[in-house]
């Protein structure tokens, strides 16, 4: 399943250009992702209570289109599990008339905050302690 977030450009995170800033892209990206689990059920007072949490290993960005003030964007977010202790994010970020603005691929994983180590099946680990497992499947 694909999960959205609605966003607009706002002026100061415009760089010198007048578009949207490159960092901005990553935040607007990190933001679907803690809304996705949010709606899961999974907010990050629940992960940390049980000693987990989401970490980045590996981020990509291809922009494709500048974004500018006052623009609404909709971020979108999937998790991709596979074998093994990560899994893929693949996210968009789509202009209103759907023109895609960024391509944002990554590899995730879920951390053990006691042993600092990767957890096995991070995707059945997070489907165990969410109320809506579905939307974190892709």
């Amino acid at each position: 399943m694909t999960f959205f977030v609605d966003v607009t450009v706002r002026g100061y995170e415009l760089d010198t250009q007048g578009h949207l800033n490159q960092a901005v892209y990553l935040q607007y990206a990190e933001h679907a992702r803690w809304e996705l689990l949010r709606a899961a059920g999974l907010p990050q007072e629940k992960l940390l209570a049980d000693g987990v949490g989401p970490v980045a290993l590996e981020v990509t960005v291809k922009f494709l289109k500048e974004l500018r003030g006052g623009e609404r964007v909709r971020v979108s977010c999937r998790f991709d599990y596979g074998k093994g202790k990560t899994f893929t994010v693949a996210q968009q970020i789509l202009k209103e008339d759907g023109t895609v603005a960024a391509d944002i691929t990554g590899v995730a994983g879920i951390l053990d905050l006691s042993t600092r180590r990767l957890i096995p099946d991070p995707g059945g680990r997070l489907a165990s302690l969410a109320k809506d497992p579905e939307l974190l499947s892709g």
